[in-house]
């Protein structure tokens, strides 16, 4: 749509104009939408971790051994990042609401730049990990393997997830740069933020399963091996 958006005026029979309620500015029709979309986004990580519960009830042991050998440092690490990058994205929405554009932008760039560098922090941890066979469709992970079948299932569930994860991430700083497009052109503003309100609500989603990820993959071994790749 080019130009600004134009409300629609209706008139009833008595002669009396009313506003017709239009999406763009639906903005409690707007947060309902998006919060049916990430219900679904959390039915197919939620069946990702009950597959994992189910199978650590049958291998126990090597879920234990498996864990033991991821490198909780950066997986930590990460989680710190994730924290801090939903914190900026936050302080980012309150400043749109309250007027402070420029503060807002500023607030989106370092959540983009956070995001980035668990993307990179995530690329060497998987790189360590190839270096040492274990990787989907490796040697390690291929049927006729010394690897045990419960620690096959445990890094196919981990590579899964934590990639499905990260594409997230990606979508999500997607999401952020063409955020910024729109608050440059003044078609998101802090009378007319719901976009930036749902982009805000993603991002919250995206931290809180990597939330859930750090513990039931890197912390179930922390008691065993103190190794990590």
């Amino acid at each position: 749509m080019s130009g600004p958006y134009v409300p629609e005026i209706a008139t009833d029979r008595e002669g009396n104009e009313h506003l017709v309620q239009g999406w763009q500015d639906d903005f409690y029709g707007g947060k309902l939408g998006f919060w049916l979309f990430m219900f679904t986004e959390v039915l197919m990580f939620g069946a990702m971790f009950m597959a994992l519960a189910y199978y650590n009830t049958l291998h126990p042991q090597d879920f234990l051994d498996a864990s033991a050998s991821l490198n909780r440092l950066l997986g930590g690490i990460n989680t710190v990042v994730l924290l801090i990058s939903a914190l900026t994205m936050g302080l980012g929405l309150l400043n749109m609401r309250v007027g402070k554009v420029k503060e807002a932008k500023l607030m989106i760039w370092a959540t983009i730049i956070l995001a980035a560098a668990f993307l990179v922090i995530k690329g060497f941890e998987w790189r360590a990990e190839y270096n040492h066979g274990i990787f989907l469709m490796h040697d390690q992970l291929l049927p006729g393997s010394s690897l045990p079948l419960g620690q096959k299932l445990f890094f196919g569930l981990y590579f899964s997830m934590t990639g499905l994860h990260g594409f997230h991430i990606i979508i999500g700083i997607g999401l952020m740069i063409w955020l910024l497009k729109r608050i440059n052109a003044e078609k998101v503003r802090p009378d007319h933020h719901i976009l930036y309100w749902n982009i805000a609500l993603y991002w919250d989603i995206v931290h809180l399963i990597w939330v859930f990820v750090f513990p039931y993959y890197y912390m179930i071994g922390a008691g065993g091996a103190t190794g990590g790749h």
